[in-house]
């Protein structure tokens, strides 16, 4: 069955809140997503320059006329700028019967306000006893409940105000503008408290963080899945959308919903060619055996270099020589090859485009064959810059293109040479081209 959950909110022109975010969040976690498009704005990543409300009349239409045929397992609201479209917003609701989550939007990243003062009061009394889920951050928290909040007890005492006395039947407080270590959500839900924890992520990349979030929950709850279960299923997501945020924009930029299914797809990917490339290897065996070098041979490559943090972002497989042909020692994994995993990822640090290596043996006749090719090259004594601190010395060198880079070893290093590619099915064909 296609789930479809709805988004009633404004639009950010800038694609980093609002329905941009929430279709990236539905996209992103297997739901068809809707939308019902409430304001107009005029965004970027640090400010907001103009809001353009949608008429009531074709607000109430989009909203039909997804509802009348497609139909809704779960919608949230954004921004809902005046007292009107929150009153139209809720009679729909009501109507239809549709599971609601209320991201009580007041303001913009940016410090733009986005919520009238004067519809405050109508927001608290005709749209959050409606909620399934409300998901206030801490000023919007505040400014709902007037209690404040300096502590996880407050925000505790809060959240049970915003279901026993504001009538929402769940309330996430989320932790992020609070202090500590910790990004702490409190959910208080049928009587229970429930925590969230997670690092807290230093990063300026956090617009859209509130509106995917909620959205987050909503995708989830249209799957059936309780609430409970949706609000850690959305921590996680929100958690990893900070940490692989986009650094665009010279404001605030946005998280990226898209790294929740992007870095599980490109490891899929990476496996996939990896083995293949391995199969090349092996049906070329008895080619390849005389350029395996008196240790392992590996071949390895990496997520894109936004994605790629640390070893566990490259994959590789040994490969030695075996009976006159070569052979990998175990499938291809994440994290197995940790020296030329590193390795890769510095040289990653300064050539983006280069995701793929494989270390093969190094001889005067091996640099010959590969100035007859015509490989772009460089000779540099690359692990024993690494043993001293790192590769900056040669960041103009490793920062052009490259197809093979000599390494003459050093003190218990074997020289070495490093086929390099865009992926490892390239460095595959340059190494049998060797």
């Amino acid at each position: 069955m296609i789930r479809k959950a709805l988004t009633i909110a404004g639009s950010d022109s800038g694609g980093g809140a609002g329905i941009q975010a929430d279709l990236k969040t539905f996209a992103a976690l297997g739901v068809h997503g809707m939308s019902v498009i409430t304001s107009i704005t005029a965004q970027n990543t640090y400010e907001v320059r103009a809001v353009h409300d949608v008429p009531l009349d074709v607000i109430k239409a989009q909203f039909e006329a997804v509802v009348e045929d497609i139909g809704v397992d779960a919608a949230k609201t954004g921004m809902l700028s005046n007292s009107a479209i929150i009153e139209l917003v809720a009679s729909l609701i009501s109507k239809y019967g549709v599971t609601l989550v209320v991201d009580p939007v007041m303001i913009a990243k940016s410090g733009a306000p986005l919520l009238r003062e004067d519809a405050v009061d109508t927001l608290v009394k005709r749209l959050i006893p409606l909620a399934t889920v409300i998901t206030p951050n801490k000023p919007e928290a505040e400014r709902l409940s007037g209690i404040k909040i300096s502590s996880l007890d407050d925000a505790k005492v809060v959240a049970k105000k915003l279901v026993e006395e504001l009538g929402a039947k769940a309330a996430v407080v989320k932790g992020g503008h609070m202090s500590g270590g910790e990004s702490i959500d409190v959910l208080y839900y049928e009587g229970r408290f429930y925590e969230f924890r997670a690092p807290r992520i230093e990063s300026r990349n956090t617009h859209g963080t509130g509106c995917s979030f909620s959205a987050a929950i909503t995708a989830e709850l249209a799957k059936g899945r309780s609430i409970p279960e949706a609000v850690k299923l959305a921590k996680e997501f929100i958690t990893t959308a900070i940490m692989y945020g986009l650094p665009i924009g010279r404001g605030y930029g946005p998280i990226n919903p898209t790294a929740w299914q992007l870095i599980p797809a490109e490891k899929f990917n990476i496996l996939v060619e990896l083995k293949n490339s391995v199969g090349v290897l092996e049906s070329s065996g008895k080619y390849v055996n005389p350029l395996i070098p008196e240790t392992p041979s590996y071949i390895v490559m990496a997520l894109p270099k936004h994605y790629a943090r640390d070893i566990n972002a490259v994959a590789g497989t040994p490969i030695v020589r075996l009976w006159g042909s070569v052979k990998a020692v175990v499938e291809p994994g994440f994290g197995v090859c940790r020296e030329f995993g590193e390795l890769l990822l510095k040289v990653m640090e300064f050539n983006p485009d280069v995701r793929a290596l494989m270390s093969i043996k190094y001889n005067e006749k091996l640099v010959e064959v590969v100035s007859r090719l015509g490989f772009k090259k460089l000779s540099i004594g690359l692990r024993e810059a690494l043993r001293r601190g790192g590769l900056g010395i040669y960041s103009e060198e490793l920062s052009k293109e490259l197809d093979v880079i000599f390494d003459e070893g050093g003190w218990g290093l074997e020289p070495l040479t490093m086929v390099l590619g865009r992926n490892s099915l390239e460095v595959t064909e340059k190494v049998l081209k060797i």
